[in-house]
């Protein structure tokens, strides 16, 4: 790590995070009933499989959950390149009448989830959908805002928020870092 680099949350703190994050999305939908939960590609995903086993560890219910990839939804498409990867759209489960949570890494300027939003509309009707994120750095351009937040922080905008994860980058960790 630089010294243009500083660690929000270490590998424990964000453990701790979603831990508490996954209490909060059960109290928020009175329990795991109709209960569906949906990472984001790419690291949310992965932050909401923990949150997924950590609920199955606390209530004993075996929540169902998908992936999304927004990347043909967004709005600026064109300039991600001639050839956008695209990862995989899984959700194996109907979502009419369920409660739907999104889960991503970092809420920044809300665009990627108008998209998600966008995409869950191709799916169905969900009963209620909410938003947890493990990050929420500020500066919205889309009046949307998370339900479940695992730590607000103020970066400036010259700064990034990286969040690692160990499944695609060998260590947990949330770091502040200068733009290059």
């Amino acid at each position: 790590m630089t010294d243009r680099q500083s660690i929000t949350l270490d590998a424990r703190a964000m453990d701790r995070t979603l831990r508490r994050m996954a209490d909060e999305i059960v109290e928020l939908n009175d329990g795991t009933d109709d209960l569906i939960i949906v990472g984001i590609q790419r690291r949310g995903v992965q932050l909401a499989a923990r949150i997924v086993s950590y609920i199955r560890d606390r209530e004993s219910a075996d929540v169902p959950s998908g992936a999304l990839d927004i990347t043909l939804y967004r709005d600026d498409l064109q300039t991600v390149g001639p050839r956008p990867v695209v990862g995989p759209t899984d959700l194996p489960w109907a979502i009419d009448g369920k409660h739907v949570v999104i889960v991503d890494d970092v809420l920044y300027t809300g665009r990627t989830i108008r998209a998600a939003l966008d995409e869950l509309a191709d799916f169905g009707r969900p009963k209620r959908i909410a938003l947890a994120v493990l990050i929420d750095r500020g500066g919205r351009e889309l009046p949307i805002q998370p339900d479940v937040v695992g730590k607000t922080i103020e970066v400036g905008s010259k700064q990034r928020v990286d969040v690692l994860v160990k499944e695609l980058d060998d260590r947990d960790a949330v770091i502040i870092a200068e733009r290059a």
